[in-house]
């Protein structure tokens, strides 16, 4: 991973990742991604717009033509046949990851402004072996903010278990145990988790960073 930098930085080699700091104009935009968020307010057009331009970046980098990126019934993002990958947008941040590779089953990518979650978050996102674990983590590392990172790391879990179940898991569905030494993260599945080549899968794996405004955290779940 030598030389990757931000989400990039956080995933293998195969999985190619685009990222922007500031926005593209909505003339990127395909005419049925325009037609999905004509209606939104401005900013949301915005990073729907710059996201979408991330992915086909990344993608173009993989062989495949440009295609719209429309989402789903929950809304997440529809890929063309044969690529996993995973979108993510928050204030001064957007990416875009994306995979072909034979080995990997799904990505999940997530990106949040470095800040303490709004009074009452806390408690609606951990579980309670989770609680002991920030409060260690807060009194040694006192400058960074671990309900953010546990935050986004459940983000990207969901967002690497959405494409294998197409079912909802909730924040304390999922029990997080967060290596700060080493940046990683894994997320033991409280619930039946999903089947890949016959083996069920108790958990997600993953990698976290605080790079300037952000924290960015990466989940890739392989074959």
């Amino acid at each position: 991973m030598t030389g990757r930098t931000g989400i990039a930085a956080l995933l293998p080699e195969d999985v190619e990742v685009d990222e922007r700091t500031s926005d593209v104009p909505l003339d990127t935009l395909m005419p049925q991604e325009y037609a999905a968020i004509a209606r939104a307010v401005p900013t949301r057009r915005a990073e729907f717009a710059t996201v979408r331009y991330c992915a086909r970046q990344a993608l173009s980098r993989l062989g495949h033509p440009a295609v719209p990126i429309l989402a789903g019934k929950n809304r997440e993002p529809i890929w063309p046949d044969g690529v996993v990958g995973s979108l993510t947008h928050c204030d001064g941040y957007r990416a875009a990851a994306v995979t072909s590779s034979p080995g990997i089953a799904s990505v999940g990518i997530d990106a949040e402004v470095h800040q303490p979650l709004p009074d009452g978050v806390d408690e609606a996102v951990t579980v309670a072996g989770e609680v002991p674990m920030l409060t260690r983590l807060a009194a040694r590392y006192p400058t960074i903010h671990w309900g953010r990172v546990l935050f986004s790391a459940k983000e990207s879990i969901y967002k690497t278990w959405y494409p294998l179940t197409h079912a909802w898991l909730d924040f304390t569905d999922c029990e997080l145990v967060i290596d700060p030494e080493h940046g990683t993260f894994t997320g033991h599945l409280l619930v039946p988790g999903p089947r890949i080549g016959g083996t069920a899968i108790a958990g997600f794996d993953g990698r976290w960073s605080v790079t300037g405004r952000q924290v960015l955290t990466a989940v890739h779940q392989p074959r």
